[in-house]
């Protein structure tokens, strides 16, 4: 019987994905004749031992994953279950991606104590918020709303809700969901109104690429069609070298594509990417549809760096 050691930083969101993917692993074992057992090795990182800046001051893509990542290649942890949106577009050699679970739901969402949706909230209401991207693309829904970093985690920021004078706080569907926390859901931001992060709602399960034994496991897991998704959005993203601190976002899904396209009829993938400035007075948007999830997100990204993307993320690296 063979111990996998699973890595997670101490968060009790990190530790639910982790104890929760465990559990999924466990009956596939059982099911397809696997001996493996599982434990769990907690990790600190970086982006858990910063919380008093912004994201977007403390760094990019990696700050959740990178200590995760070098105790798998110095053989301390076997595997990971990372959020998606965490990792970096770009894995380390040595290291890769065995699943991606089926995804839930990727929205963001607004909580409120008295139940306004974005629309109701009042004139200058305070909205937390630790992104960029969310920050940028309400500001310029509701140019009035007063948005204001909020870091911890999600118990932490639901607290603060309550006693640090805010209207609003915005927050990740996915999260909420897999913490058992729905209820405290208020209203959902429509993906036209605020893009999701590329990979928000799904979860990326991160081993070495020469551990045959646990990638078949892990093929079992995986979710073709989230996978196809994700990718396109990540491909998007290794194009435009972005990471938490820009204003980037990406949604695809599968869909059949219209009559009047040339691939009318067939199951494609549909990619919608935005990068937008800090300030919300810029916002570029692209979709397109495609069979390739790599070739797609190369082309949404291309289409937005013909429209000035590139100028945009620039000026957002020079104000941090």
């Amino acid at each position: 019987m063979r111990t996998i050691v699973v890595g997670s930083r101490q968060s009790a969101l990190a530790l639910t994905q982790t104890g929760q993917v465990i559990d999924d692993l466990k009956k596939l074992c059982q099911e397809h004749g696997f001996e493996f057992e599982f434990e769990v090795k907690k990790i600190v990182t970086k982006g858990d031992r910063i919380l008093d800046v912004t994201l977007s001051k403390v760094g990019g893509k990696g700050l959740f994953v990178k200590e995760i990542e070098q105790a798998m290649l110095a053989g301390e942890i076997d595997m990971a279950v990372h959020s998606m949106k965490d990792m970096p577009s770009i894995l380390p050699d040595g290291l890769t991606n065995g699943a991606v679970p089926r995804r839930v739901d990727p929205r963001d969402c607004l909580i409120t104590l008295d139940g306004k949706g974005i629309d109701d909230l009042p004139q200058g209401a305070r909205v937390g918020t630790s992104s960029l991207r969310r920050s940028s693309q309400l500001k310029a829904y509701r140019p009035d709303l007063e948005l204001e970093p909020v870091r911890g985690n999600i118990d932490s920021r639901l607290k603060k809700l309550e006693t640090e004078g805010f209207q609003a706080i915005l927050l990740a569907a996915a999260g909420l969901y897999r913490m058992g926390w729905e209820d405290r859901i208020t209203s959902y931001i429509p993906a036209d109104i605020c893009l999701p992060a590329v990979g928000q709602g799904a979860l990326g399960i991160e081993c070495r690429e020469d551990d045959e034994e646990l990638l078949k496991l892990l093929a079992l897991y995986n979710d073709k069609e989230s996978e196809m998704a994700v990718a396109a959005e990540r491909r998007f993203l290794g194009v435009l070298n972005g990471g938490c601190q820009v204003p980037i976002g990406a949604h695809a899904i599968l869909v059949k594509a219209p009559e009047e396209h040339t691939l009318a009829g067939q199951n494609v993938i549909q990619l919608t990417g935005m990068v937008g400035s800090p300030e919300g007075d810029v916002i570029l948007k692209e979709t397109l549809l495609g069979l390739d999830p790599v070739k797609l997100g190369e082309e949404v990204a291309g289409k937005l760096i013909e429209r000035g993307a590139e100028k945009i993320l620039e000026q957002v690296k020079e104000i941090d």
